[in-house]
């Protein structure tokens, strides 16, 4: 992947060609830019979603190495339950080699819920931790995933983003330990992202069919960073975003940019007896991310890059907490 912006002048899909026509788009409007990035430098990071066990792992860094794509963040969505303290800690060595961040999803939550609401067509209280036993075992998962070394946890329940976030001021959990919001909660406007922020959330993710809009309108009141899938699942929409790449980083940075799979099955909560569809779409997902970084190249947009072995947020606002100033 090329970074020198002399090697390929920046420009817009199809630009030369339809100017040329008589058909150019209008000059981009510097307003609209995001005006953050992350601590050290950098507009974007990658992370590579649906990483399932250790098997999976390897088969994405092995993919990785093999067509140069570059990794910030490895996330797994099944849950931490669905992991042996041998397999998280096979998992934490394997990225702490790489300098990559390993995001595992904490505790209980709506799909494998006794509550029916999540499944009627009003889809009520969406995929949320339901009660005080749900919030204790997603409690339960952040406290043995840290001890074993993971140092990002995913989140899928506002509750339980405060209680984590109480609990890293505490000192229960370590207090470099990031927490990310997941796609299953993602907020859709500027004011429900700013909650997310100030509630703890060190990256939020939003649903992958916000308009270039949508973001510059997050962007005017948040600097927390954004993750969004390219290229989404089909349970999330199945939405490809990858001609816009370069706008979706100049809108919405600080960003991760998630290399989703379309048309792809369902694998959570992932075991051994979905192995080959699991291996097969982990593989793929690297190649997606090829594909999304060949056209940021092409565009003259592949730099401003993150550093690798980036992870942590930055300053950020956070409501306050019980003794907190």
């Amino acid at each position: 992947m090329t970074t020198d912006a002399s090697v390929t002048a920046a420009r817009r899909p199809g630009e030369q060609a339809l100017t040329a026509l008589g058909l150019g788009a209008p000059a981009l409007d510097p307003a609209d830019a995001s005006a953050h990035s992350f601590p050290g430098g950098g507009k974007w990071r990658t992370e590579v979603p649906s990483c399932e066990g250790p098997e999976a792992l390897a088969v994405v860094l092995k993919e990785s190495s093999r067509l140069d794509v570059p990794i910030h963040r490895i996330s797994q969505g099944s849950g931490v339950w669905m992991l042996t303290d041998a397999e998280i800690t096979e998992m934490v060595e394997a990225t702490n080699e790489r300098d990559i961040e390993l995001c595992l999803f904490t505790g209980p939550r709506g799909t494998w819920d006794i509550g029916g609401s999540v499944r009627s067509d009003s889809r009520g209280a969406g995929l949320r931790a339901r009660g005080h036993d749900a919030v204790a075992g997603c409690v339960e998962d952040a406290v043995r995933a840290t001890e074993l070394g993971v140092k990002c946890l995913l989140v899928a329940d506002e509750g339980v983003l405060w209680t984590l976030h109480r609990a890293r001021q505490a000192g229960i959990i370590p207090a470099d330990t990031t927490l990310k919001v997941s796609a299953l909660i993602g907020p859709v406007n500027p004011a429900s992202y700013s909650v997310f922020e100030h509630l703890g959330a060190d990256s939020v993710n939003v649903p992958s069919d916000l308009t270039l809009d949508h973001l510059t309108e997050i962007r005017r009141v948040s600097g927390a960073p954004m993750d969004m899938y390219i290229e989404a699942p089909d349970d999330l929409g199945g939405y490809i975003r990858m001609y816009e790449v370069a706008e979706l980083i100049r809108r919405g940075a600080p960003i991760y940019l998630k290399f989703g799979l379309s048309r792809a099955p369902g694998i959570y909560p992932w075991g051994t007896h979905l192995r080959d569809v699991t291996l097969d779409t982990a593989r793929e997902r690297v190649r997606r991310g090829r594909l999304a970084l060949d056209l940021l190249a092409r565009h003259g947009a592949d730099g401003d890059m993150a550093p690798l072995g980036s992870r942590l947020p930055g300053a950020l606002n956070r409501f306050p907490t019980e003794g907190s100033a």
